[in-house]
């Protein structure tokens, strides 16, 4: 599994024009599933986006995680994480999984996060969606789970 990590002092998706998700301080998560991925890998996701240490704590030193800091966590799908674009100008996607894997694996993804955390928010799969973001810092990173 892919996901692209960024802390923010708030975040929120929109479909449709409507507002579906919205966090204020805390992570946004695009996440991308890729065809050999499963729930076990989506688990390690879900653990590893909760303990990453990229929130400052009272010396100013990442060390402090997202559930430290009781900050919230938006989830949104992401295909495009996998893309390749190593053969001319337009980019491949076939190392994202089929949508079916991904819908299941992004809903694992989701199920565990609640599970384990509040707030979660989340976007929709499979959807046009606008991502409005302040990223805080910037901090941004880049996680592959296999």
């Amino acid at each position: 599994m892919l996901a692209l990590l960024q802390r923010v002092r708030e975040a929120r998706v929109v479909v449709g024009g409507a507002e579906v998700g919205a966090i204020g301080p805390g992570l946004l998560a695009l996440v991308c599933a890729e065809p050999a991925d499963t729930p076990a890998l989506a688990a390690k996701l879900v653990d590893k986006m909760l303990k990453l240490r990229v929130f400052a704590d009272a010396a100013g030193k990442m060390n402090l995680s997202v559930q430290d800091v009781g900050g919230g966590l938006l989830v949104v799908s992401q295909f495009t994480l996998a893309a390749d674009c190593s053969g001319g100008n337009r980019p491949s996607f076939t190392a994202a999984a089929p949508p079916a894997l991904g819908r299941a694996l992004y809903d694992e993804v989701l199920r565990l996060a609640r599970e384990r955390h509040a707030p979660v928010a989340a976007g929709v799969f499979g959807a046009d969606m606008q991502v409005h973001l302040v990223n805080d810092g910037p901090v941004t990173i880049p996680i592959t789970m296999r």
